[in-house]
């Protein structure tokens, strides 16, 4: 190697850390809050119905936590870059019924096969999502907004009014979707490994530094020569796959699918995301912040019927916690730059 060389090499901008150790801290104290609310959340509504903590119960929360996780795991690379997917939940839709409509269609087919299928198609849909984003220079929140239709109105034609019922879906993929090993259900078991994958990358590779420099900096990342156009497209891949992922999970557990399968997802898992400790202007979350948020959201939908409040609070409730996440990052990220302009002032 030329000194010429090793000095321009030596002169390359090196892309920052994911989180600083106050938003580490945040995080932290974020999770915490997550927990405590948990806890808290489980005491009241058992002791309202002690059949909430039932094994069944407990099981129904897990599955449904391990499905919305996956979802919330994508959401959280894309949103890292500064970026958002809303068309996760019709992914999912289009993707289940793909799955379903193979293993209808040829019962014979590997379980292995109409996974990979439905992780193909979710895939296709978030290239789509990229390319649009990347070459056509419109801002991600109005692309995904209108191929979360695009995408819907597909499963509706390709499903011509009809729904794919569980005795014409093969008993081995049934069985999968409640199998457990050691007593613990499949599919949670599959939401972890995606969600270990997905936090080691995120924290320990070159790949995962790269989002969280473009979400901190778009202007900084080019100049510290990453691929911009390449990692997002790469992100929203991702979040398509494991949408596709999910919705194969989906068929799976319930059996039933038809073209409305995943309607109403995409709030829930951008909320998973941002109550986790995402923020939305990227640059800064965790997955496992997220997997929390999922949980939270989760025993929230399960709690809240059984304590006999209307869906329209449900509803409300979901979106009261986006507004305080969005609220409090908002806050955190005003002082921790005020105390960095303080910092440096005294410094000079």
């Amino acid at each position: 190697m030329s000194a010429a060389t090793a000095q321009r090499t030596q002169e390359t901008p090196v892309p920052p850390a994911p989180p600083t150790s106050a938003v580490e801290r945040v995080l932290k104290a974020r999770s915490l809050g997550i927990v405590l609310a948990l806890v808290v959340l489980v005491a009241v509504t058992a002791a309202a119905n002690p059949l909430f903590v039932s094994g069944q119960s407990l099981r129904d929360i897990a599955l449904s936590t391990a499905i919305l996780a996956i979802l919330a795991v994508g959401q959280t690379i894309v949103i890292i870059t500064r970026s958002i997917d809303l068309s996760v939940g019709s992914v999912l839709g289009l993707s289940a019924y793909a799955a379903g409509s193979l293993l209808q269609a040829a019962p014979g087919t590997p379980i292995v096969v109409a996974i990979g299928l439905a992780m193909l198609v979710g895939a296709a849909c978030g290239l789509v999502n990229a390319v649009l984003v990347r070459f056509g220079g419109v801002p991600a929140l109005v692309v995904t907004l209108g191929t979360l239709y695009i995408y819907r109105g597909i499963a509706f034609f390709w499903a011509g009014g009809q729904q794919i019922n569980a005795d014409e879906m093969p008993g081995n993929y049934l069985g999968f979707g409640t199998a457990t090993v050691l007593g613990v259900p499949v599919l949670v078991l599959i939401a972890a490994v995606v969600l270990v994958v997905a936090g080691i990358v995120l924290g320990r590779y070159r790949a995962g530094r790269d989002l969280y420099a473009i979400g901190s900096n778009p202007d900084a990342a080019v100049l510290a020569g990453i691929s911009v156009g390449r990692r997002l497209l790469a992100a929203f891949v991702v979040s398509g796959a494991l949408a596709g992922l999910a919705g194969a999970l989906y068929a799976a557990r319930f059996g039933t699918v038809d073209a409305a399968a995943g309607t109403g997802y995409e709030l829930n898992v951008v909320a998973a995301a941002v109550v986790g400790g995402v923020v939305v202007t990227g640059g800064s979350g965790t997955v496992w912040g997220a997997a929390l948020g999922a949980l939270l959201l989760t025993v929230i939908n399960s709690a809240l019927p059984v304590l006999r409040i209307d869906q329209f609070w449900q509803q409300a409730i979901v979106g009261a916690l986006i507004l305080l996440a969005i609220s409090t990052d908002r806050v955190l990220t005003t002082r921790l730059a005020a105390q960095l302009r303080r910092r440096n002032s005294h410094g000079r």
